[in-house]
């Protein structure tokens, strides 16, 4: 009981100290003067009206958003094969591709964008969108290669042998068995990709800098000339776009086992 109790009591601390940064960032958010003040003075949404009035945070939430989501496509589109070739022929090089995505996702952020800047420097492609797209699927792809990858462990083998006994051929199967099992898990793995590409600031500054603008680089580009809580804004949709996405995952998926959770 006892134990129990101060379990308890040291996960809600440790839940408490985490929330406490998010909690600290939407209040400032909402005080009226141009003020690091918690809680907030004369509360206030003119920072909220000037984020969305303001065309350089409107264009760098949206890029940032751009990135985002094509980068999760990106990812998906080369997990997908990948993870259908290790599950259904145990493919040695989609094991090794496997592997290999693990070991860039693991790597510091330093090191593989310098690795992504040498790397579009040296075919004179730097400075461009789609260099930020890239290496965040790139980096990110081990995310949706472990989320497929649990989505085609979730198949039972019955099913797909009864399928063929049935007279089933190869792409019925996979449209009428495996697809609507996967589909979950495809969908999960695109929102981690987008939630973390959508928060990535030192990858995307080495690759492309100031020619693609993302928020986070605006934020700390701002931070230079001092504090305003429009910074605060673009943290606060940040927030609610991940708190968005987790709570699909949870709706859709199972959110603990997908977080390494034992079942």
């Amino acid at each position: 009981m006892i134990g129990t109790i101060a379990r308890r009591s040291y996960l809600a601390g440790v839940a408490l100290f985490l929330l406490m940064p998010l909690v600290i960032v939407s209040g400032v958010s909402f005080n009226h003067a141009a003020r690091m003040s918690f809680p907030p003075q004369q509360a206030s949404l003119i920072w909220y009206r000037h984020f969305f009035a303001d065309p350089g945070w409107m264009s760098a939430f949206t890029l940032s958003t751009i990135v985002a989501s094509l980068a999760s496509l990106t990812a998906a589109s080369i997990a997908l094969p990948i993870a259908y070739a290790v599950w259904r022929f145990r493919s040695r090089t989609a094991i090794a591709l496997q592997a290999a995505a693990r070991v860039s996702f693991l790597l510091p952020s330093v090191v593989v964008s310098i690795v992504f800047l040498v790397f579009w420097s040296a075919i004179g492609h730097a400075g461009h969108i789609e260099d930020t797209i890239v290496s965040h699927a790139v980096v990110f792809v081990t995310l949706p290669l472990t989320t497929i990858g649990l989505g085609f462990q979730a198949i039972d083998p019955a099913l797909i042998d009864a399928a063929r006994t049935m007279g089933a051929r190869e792409s019925d199967v996979l449209r009428t068995v495996i697809r609507p099992i996967i589909s979950p898990y495809i969908i999960c793995g695109l929102i981690f990709v987008f939630i973390l590409s959508l928060n990535e600031y030192i990858i995307a500054y080495m690759v492309a800098g100031f020619e693609v603008e993302t928020l986070p680089i605006k934020v700390f580009n701002n931070l230079r000339m001092g504090f305003t809580p429009t910074m605060c804004v673009g943290a606060v949709l940040f927030m609610l776009l991940g708190m968005l996405g987790f709570g699909v995952i949870a709706l859709i998926g199972n959110l603990p086992k997908l977080l390494g959770a034992r079942q």
